[in-house]
Parts: C-alpha cells; structure tokens; sequence
C-alpha cells in the first residue's frame, strides 16, 4: 500500500511503500487526494490526444495530392474527390467531372486516404464520407449508399461495420447496423 512516510520533524518527505507505517485520516486523505489528482491528469492528457486525433481528419480533407498523369504532375484536392474505384491493378479517383488512374493498388490507397475521411465499402470502391447523403438496407444483408450527383454504391455485408465511420454522432442507431 503506497502510504506518506513521515520524517523525524514530522514533515512529509516522499511516497513509498510501507506496510507498517501508521497512517493518520489526514495522511489517508491526502494519499486519495494525490491519487485521484494523478487519475485526473492522466484522464486530461488521454481526452487531449483523442480531441487532437479527432481534428487532425478534418484539418487533412483540404490536402491537395499530386499524381503522375500521362507524363505531368497533377494536383488535385483531396476534398474533391469522391470515389475510388479499383479497376485491375490501376485505380481510378473520380471528381464529379473527372477521374484520374493512377497505378496503385485499391488496399495500398485506401491505406493512405482512411485517415482522409474515405471508408472502404465494397473490395473495389472507397467513398469520400462528406459526399455521402444516404444510405439504406437491401434484402441480402448489404446496404446502398448514394452520394452526392446521385451516383449509388452497393455497401457489401463484409464492410458494412465501415458505415459507422460516417458521422462522429448517431441517433437512434440501436438496430441500424446488426451485428
């Protein structure tokens, strides 16, 4: 039991372990207090590292990312994007207007863009989550998604736990997902 050894002058001098030290009310408070000051602390430095991992996502969908299209470099934003579609060993990032291939593979890709607000949700597509505006249950256990332009995606069942990254706030989801 970590306890507060008293010195000869009656001080405190430092925490350490003793079993057959006696301990006052006062020395116990004290040892509490000290005890739930450090879980505050720790609690206070774990809510900052989640609220920054939070908001660095946000910060990053304004990136813009440079590709090697037909012999030039390319940059587009990354916020722009709103689909990737594997297409062989070729991947395809497509804008409402257009779409660019690059040679990479969808896994390796979407990698790199999860931390960009994409979620993979079919083996062969990712999907930028700010263009999402719905998505709904089919029959066979999958879900469709429609994103902005109307374009509509089938949401296969091995990725449907990915819907959840969506949006940071749910209501009323207690069946949306079923196991």
């Amino acid at each position: 039991m970590n306890t507060l050894g008293l010195g000869t002058a009656g001080e405190v001098s430092s925490l350490e372990c003793a079993s057959d030290a006696p301990v006052g009310p006062v020395a116990e408070h004290t040892n509490v207090a000290l005890v739930m000051a450090r879980d505050v602390g720790e609690q206070t430095a774990s809510s900052t590292k989640t609220l920054l991992r939070l908001r660095a996502p946000v910060k990053a969908q304004s990136l813009r990312v440079a590709i090697k299209v037909r012999g030039k470099i390319l940059f587009i934003n990354l916020g722009d994007v709103v689909a990737v579609h594997a297409k062989g060993k070729c991947v395809s990032l497509r804008q409402n207007a257009s779409s660019y291939l690059l040679r990479e593979s969808i896994s390796v890709v979407a990698e790199r863009l999860e931390a960009h607000g994409f979620i993979r949700i079919h083996r062969s597509v990712l999907v930028n989550a700010t263009f999402v505006e719905e998505i709904w249950p089919l029959s066979t256990g999958e879900y469709c998604l429609r994103v902005e332009g109307g374009k509509e995606y089938t949401v296969t069942r091995t990725y449907k736990k990915n819907l959840q990254a969506l949006a940071e706030f749910w209501i009323g989801t207690g069946a949306l997902f079923p196991g």
